[in-house]
């Protein structure tokens, strides 16, 4: 679950729908410093939401890059909010019953985040998803946290609403392939080697941190990339740091592993490097014979460089 890490300091609008952006933030060799998303709250505000156990850490990398001339206040408001996730596919049905605010995708597409009335309280939902389904984050005022907790579990039964955890959290990621600060991405990793070059904004005005660094490992081309694995055997689980191996040679390891219940498989994730710095291409990714090494048993898998679960997003943007 996500939490608020840090924001401007100046007024905000209540009603009014802005964007939610994922990104990067990155060290000078191009390396992933912290991984968030960013809200804007108002023409001057911003809402930065980050990962609970890195929020120190990146509230430091914050202040630390903000200019020395610029006209800005970062304040960490963690301890003002409490965070719930409603996601599944009947979200948005179960929300639009508790509140009087259009929810209808085209009122409130994927990536937006406004202030919706819910119980007693004006909470800030923002439609986004770490779980691969339909789904909303709510931001509530500490003080109304229970108050819209119990009303959302009191009107939950109808629409099978259930309380999970994040080893759930866990796999469902795993199958929708999505990245985890620590485990896949880290400072030593890029967004063109994690997959995330999507969120990169090649002509952002001013530049960024780690541009030039970016730039040259795309003209040179990647020597590993971001895999994810299915086992052929579901019987045998992946963890963590599993040698990968592809046709005979180890090219890597498992950076994070899970069962998928949707797809009743055993899923991994992990870096594949080329040898002697060649290409490491989509050819070359998924031309290989994978195995995974279990407990010193070398299992089958399946590769593939695009999420295992609704590659399109088609869920997620429904």
């Amino acid at each position: 679950m996500r939490r608020p890490s840090s924001t401007a300091s100046v007024p905000t609008t209540s009603r009014y729908r802005w964007a939610r952006s994922y990104t990067q933030w990155l060290n000078e060799r191009g390396g992933i410093e912290a991984d968030l998303t960013v809200t804007r709250e108002a023409p001057d505000r911003y809402l930065i939401v980050t990962a609970a156990a890195t929020q120190v850490r990146d509230f430091s990398y914050l202040k630390d890059h903000l200019p020395s001339d610029a006209r800005v206040v970062a304040t960490d408001v963690t301890s003002a909010f409490a965070v719930l996730s409603i996601m599944g596919p009947h979200s948005r049905a179960f929300l639009q019953s508790l509140t009087p605010d259009d929810l209808s995708h085209a009122a409130f597409p994927f990536g937006t985040s406004r202030h919706i009335d819910l119980g007693y309280a004006r909470v800030r939902a923002s439609r986004v998803t770490y779980v691969g389904e339909l789904g909303w984050e709510l931001y509530i005022p500490t003080e109304f946290a229970t108050g819209v907790f119990d009303v959302l579990v009191a009107a939950g039964a109808e629409f099978g609403l259930r309380h999970a955890g994040y080893h759930a959290l866990n796999s469902l990621r795993m199958e929708k392939g999505y990245r985890h600060w620590g485990h896949d991405i880290s400072p030593d990793d890029t967004p063109l080697e994690a997959g995330l070059g999507f969120v990169v904004a090649w002509d952002k005005p001013g530049g960024f941190i780690g541009r030039e660094a970016l730039l040259a490992q795309k003209a040179a081309g990647l020597t590993r990339r971001m895999v994810q694995f299915a086992l052929t055997d579901p019987e045998q689980l992946l963890y963590h740091n599993e040698p990968i191996w592809r046709d005979g040679v180890i090219v890597g390891s498992i950076t994070s592993g899970m069962y998928g219940h949707t797809l009743d498989a055993s899923l991994g994730m992990g870096y594949v490097s080329a040898p002697d710095g060649s290409s490491c291409d989509r050819e070359y990714v998924l031309s290989g014979n994978y195995e995974i090494e279990v407990a010193g048993e070398r299992v089958p898998a399946r590769a593939s460089l695009d999420p295992w679960y609704d590659p399109k997003s088609a869920r997620v943007r429904s």
